[in-house]
């Protein structure tokens, strides 16, 4: 093998692994699905740029160019942009066990069809072509086959705990909320565990239960998300749950369910338990009666949500509980009441009950006060719906000092509910910086604030906000969007 041909094929495995690199990055932003990186991907032209393009460019360089344009194209123009790509990202890719066997499965078969490739000339699209697809196709079999064997580990772990207690949430907004006012209050009588952050799918529950359930755990509760039909029947299907919430209902993901009418269904799959014992519904969902079926959200009365907490009463059978939170938000009263609810059907007291919610802490990023250098924050970065939004949009209203709201608008979602943001925006704030570019048009035709910001680089955020804000100021960040959607 002369000079020419281990440079050719350096360069074929350099350009192969790069274009490996991309492709699992946007695999795991869109949670593996490649039918979700193909079709439903935000920013579909970095394909052609990053991808697409570079692929077609390569092939016409290597068969109808001198070969040492290929190599020029590929340390020149390519991996530059791609590195700077990666490198602009705010979400970077991780690189967990799955990844690294992508990768190593990827560089394996790239230098393995690259020697075939020796034996026959002119194979720069099988060399090109062949290990990708061979990689993903390969990987895929692994993780089913892994997720198979730790899905049979995980079952036998939960079979173990027979004392054990699962609580399922659901819903389109609240589901961190609820699982983790849940937990806060069983916290004073019960060994209770929750799943981290917003672990929500079938896979997550799965690997959190092998890796982070304690065995001496009495109450479990998970959260269940969805982006299809099916996804959450298949994590009632796996937990058997004996408590199961479905929160409030709404638009959030419509693009994926098409109608209100789909989401509402998809999130009732979860009451689909042969050990269910207790479903705690909002009535938004649905009124269908049912012997196991408890509708909650109507009896919240007298709500009083300010900056400095909630209070508000709720009846329950003929007795009326006032209840008062530091948390914020006039829209927690009905995750407070699904926590309640939860609580005293698995035998809290009255008084263990009032003195869990009393001592709430804010789930962090979702409407969580921060008072730094004389400036109220509200972190509301994890609400992603129209109306957690506006109503951190009213909390700010009442602040007498200079507002400002940092926010990419609501994604995944409708220009008639950004256009109503950008309404109840233009009648409290001063200054509104916009971040990323999905809704960025939309905004800056529309509002009325004194300043507008469009920030397309969110690397340049926390020094705008150190020049344009003081000592005084209110700032709502409502919610957050990485830089590919």
């Amino acid at each position: 093998m002369n000079a020419t041909m281990t440079l050719a094929l350096a360069i074929n495995f350099t350009f192969v692994m790069a274009l490996g690199w991309y492709l699992i990055t946007n695999l795991q932003w869109y949670n593996y699905q490649i039918g979700r990186v193909i079709l439903k991907h935000h920013k579909q032209w970095w394909h052609y740029a990053y991808f697409v393009g570079p692929f077609f460019l390569y092939y016409l360089l290597m068969y109808y160019a001198p070969f040492n344009y290929a190599g020029v194209f590929l340390l020149l123009l390519y991996l530059p942009a791609l590195i700077w790509w990666n490198m602009k990202l705010d979400k970077r890719l991780v690189l967990t066990w799955r990844v690294k066997r992508f990768l190593i499965l990827l560089a394996g078969l790239t230098l393995f069809i690259d020697f075939l490739c020796l034996i026959k000339d002119g194979c720069a699209v099988l060399g090109l072509f062949l290990p990708l697809a061979l990689a993903y196709l390969g990987s895929m079999g692994i993780e089913k086959y892994l997720f198979l064997a730790y899905k049979k580990a995980a079952r036998r772990k939960i079979d173990s705990m027979q004392q054990l207690k699962i609580v399922a949430v659901t819903g389109s907004y609240g589901k961190t909320s609820m699982k983790n006012f849940i937990t806060q209050i069983l916290a004073n009588n019960k060994r209770v565990y929750a799943t981290p952050r917003s672990v929500n799918t079938l896979g997550g529950i799965i690997r959190d239960i092998n890796e982070s359930l304690p065995e001496d755990t009495e109450v479990y509760v998970c959260e269940a998300g969805a982006r299809l039909q099916g996804d959450i029947y298949m994590i009632a299907q796996f937990l058997h749950p004996q408590i199961v919430v479905v929160g409030a209902v709404g638009p959030q993901h419509l693009e994926y369910f098409k109608t209100i009418e789909n989401i509402k269904r998809a999130k009732l799959e979860i009451i689909q338990s042969n050990r269910l014992e207790q479903a705690f519904v909002h009535s938004s969902v649905t009124n269908e009666p049912h012997d196991k079926v408890t509708f909650f959200g109507d009896t919240i009365e007298n709500v009083e949500a300010t900056l400095e907490g909630l209070d508000f009463d709720l009846r329950i059978d003929d007795s009326v509980m006032h209840l008062h939170s530091r948390v914020l938000g006039g829209f927690n009263a009905i995750n407070i009441n699904a926590s309640v609810l939860v609580a005293s059907s698995l035998g809290l007291s009255d008084k263990e009950i009032f003195r869990g919610v009393a001592s709430l802490q804010s789930v962090e990023h979702r409407l969580q006060r921060i008072d730094a250098g004389g400036k109220i924050i509200l972190d509301d970065g994890y609400n992603g719906n129209i109306d957690g939004m506006l109503e951190g949009v009213r909390l700010c209203s009442q602040h007498p000092g200079r507002k400002v709201i940092v926010t990419p608008g609501l994604v995944e979602s409708s220009e008639a509910l950004n256009l109503q943001l950008i309404e109840a925006i233009n009648e409290v704030f001063d200054v509104a910086i916009i971040t990323g570019a999905l809704n960025s048009e939309l905004f800056e035709k529309n509002l009325t604030v004194n300043e507008t910001i469009i920030l397309k680089d969110k690397t340049e955020l926390t020094n705008l906000l150190g020049e344009r804000t003081r000592s005084g100021d209110i700032i709502l960040f409502a919610n957050d969007a990485p830089n590919f959607i």
